[in-house]
């Protein structure tokens, strides 16, 4: 009899530990793919709906629909075009990846360091802060969308998106400078944009109100 229940005991165990293996959260990618569904694909679709990627419902379910969004976002920002939402799509969308290492305030470090090495790379320090503050300006302004990645990827925004220059090799004070804006400084003096008078051809920001210059950049409100 003890020697059934040994067995028992045995088989229970090891059906506990490759129950603890299959569903520990380290051991498998966090993604949403076709057929996922919850808040996660819900995020992912009102992002991508709001940057002109997804034209369905926001219904938090991954369809042929949220697929091809996806593909195109990727597309456009240099990432691995398989409509799979793994670690580095939902990164660049601005979403937490379920990963231990990763965090919002990281996510939001590494997109704003992006787009300052995008826009500002060359630029007195001042003014890649200046950039940085611009983007935290929007955020918290009621005409633009309500996250960094909602502001950084808002179409038509930023040509660095258009032209793939987000995804140029990083500089290490780009980081430092996305780091002293997410802090607070605000070099920009409470700017909501920004251009270069050389090359900008828009009438209309020419005409938006005048705060300051930093480097080769004008910031205005």
């Amino acid at each position: 009899m003890r020697k059934y229940l040994k067995q028992i005991i045995f088989a229970l165990l090891a059906v506990i530990m490759i129950s603890y293996i299959l569903i520990s959260p380290n051991s498998v990618s966090v993604l949403s793919k076709i057929g996922s569904q919850g808040t996660e694909v819900r995020n992912i679709q009102s992002r991508l709906k709001a940057w002109g990627y997804y034209n369905g419902n926001v219904d938090g379910i991954y369809g042929w629909r949220t697929a091809q969004a996806v593909r195109s976002f990727q597309a456009k920002n240099g990432l691995s075009v398989d409509g799979v939402a793994g670690p580095a799509t939902l990164e660049k969308i601005g979403l937490p990846t379920g990963q231990a290492a990763g965090s919002s305030y990281e996510s939001n470090l590494n997109l704003l360091a992006r787009l300052i090495n995008a826009e500002a790379r060359g630029e007195p320090y001042e003014g890649q802060v200046a950039v940085g503050a611009v983007i935290l300006n929007r955020v918290k302004h009621p005409s633009f969308p309500n996250t960094i990645a909602g502001v950084i990827y808002q179409e038509g925004a930023f040509t660095s998106i258009v032209d793939g220059q987000v995804n140029a090799q990083m500089q290490a004070q780009s980081y430092t400078a996305a780091r002293d804006a997410l802090n607070g400084w605000d070099p920009s003096g409470g700017a909501i944009y920004y251009y270069n008078p050389a090359t900008a051809t828009n009438s209309w920001i020419r005409s938006r109100p005048y705060i300051k210059t930093i480097g080769n950049h004008v910031f205005c409100k």
